[in-house]
């Protein structure tokens, strides 16, 4: 997918790594209203000898806080000891979000709706522009790890960009549970990714402000896939999960709450379900009515909402058949 190339230097917020370096560096990206200074901490493990540089990072919506332990957890596990090339690791991009347990910075603005951004734009554009600059253009290839939000839990799963054959070939190495090809969003970090033609794949797993470890080990074990494949790591030891293959799904589709009322799943996220399979109900609460969620089809459930009390409309399942 890649081709090797001679090992050199990355350069990250005004320091240089050199092959065979690791170290923790900072882009200064604004102020807190105290003036207290907000960087984005960097990872850098340079290898000596030739290689591609793969970008993971975590923490692009402040509130997807399973990415965020993943990375951690293998910088503190020491997974990134690689033999060739680079990995650059981000814990946390969206560092404002994080500290308000929120998605976005505070203006309300999305980083990941500001790709690729301005330097004298608003926050969130200056992130972008800033990352872009000292990190993207760096990069071969991204792993982007992400969580569920709004209360809904995803089954770990792997999204690849459709028209982008390097991009699928990444899920089908890392090897989540669920894999599937979804449409580039405009302002993505994703979006702006494939216009740099560099393949970039986003894990979901979890729902946001909750640790999941089941999530945590399996993307563990898909990061560690990647750089095994590409001759980053010569093993890997040890291993979290294993798996014949992803499941590679398509015709996706939403079950929507039929009522207003309280919302009982009788499935466990992940399973695999039939056409006509009685999935939930959506309830009054004095037991006068109540309407059953049945599968559409044969397939597997990969997203749940969590809500308990729901409106007419609202999101309950994720459902996809198996290509």
């Amino acid at each position: 997918m890649f081709q090797e190339k001679d090992n050199r230097n990355i350069e990250i917020g005004g320091e240089t790594v050199f092959p065979g370096e690791d170290k923790l560096v900072k882009i200064s990206i604004d102020r807190l209203p105290t003036g207290t200074l907000i960087d984005i901490p960097v990872y850098v493990f340079n290898a000596k000898h030739a290689g591609p540089t793969l970008l993971i990072q975590a923490g692009l919506h402040g509130d997807e806080i399973n990415g965020i332990e993943i990375v951690r957890r293998m910088i503190q596990e020491k997974k990134f000891k690689i033999d060739i090339g680079a990995v650059i690791a981000v814990p946390i991009l969206n560092i404002f979000g994080f500290i308000h347990f929120s998605r976005d910075v505070p203006d309300g603005k999305d980083v990941n709706r500001s790709f690729p951004g301005t330097k004298s734009g608003s926050m969130a554009s200056r992130m972008a522009y800033h990352y872009i600059s000292e990190i993207m253009d760096q990069m071969d290839f991204a792993i982007d790890l992400h969580t569920g939000g709004a209360q809904r839990h995803n089954f770990p799963q792997i999204r690849f960009t459709k028209n982008d054959e390097n991009s699928r070939k990444l899920a089908e190495i890392f090897n989540a549970p669920f894999s599937f090809s979804s449409r580039l969003i405009k302002g993505s970090f994703r979006n702006a990714a494939f216009q740099m033609g560099k393949p970039t794949i986003v894990f979901e797993a979890g729902e946001s402000m909750r640790f999941d470890d089941y999530s945590i080990l399996q993307g563990i074990q898909g990061i560690l896939n990647v750089l095994k494949h590409f001759k980053m790591i010569s093993s890997i030891d040890p291993m979290y999960v294993e798996r014949t293959g992803t499941v590679m799904l398509s015709d996706r589709k939403w079950l929507r709450a039929p009522t207003a009322g309280m919302f009982i799943p009788v499935i466990t996220n992940g399973s695999e379900v039939r056409k006509g399979q009685e999935m939930g109900i959506v309830t009054d609460t004095y037991a006068q009515r109540s309407k059953k969620i049945r599968a559409p089809f044969d397939g597997f459930v990969f997203s749940v909402n969590h809500q308990a009390v729901v409106n007419q409309g609202d999101a309950l399942f994720h459902v996809g058949k198996p290509i």
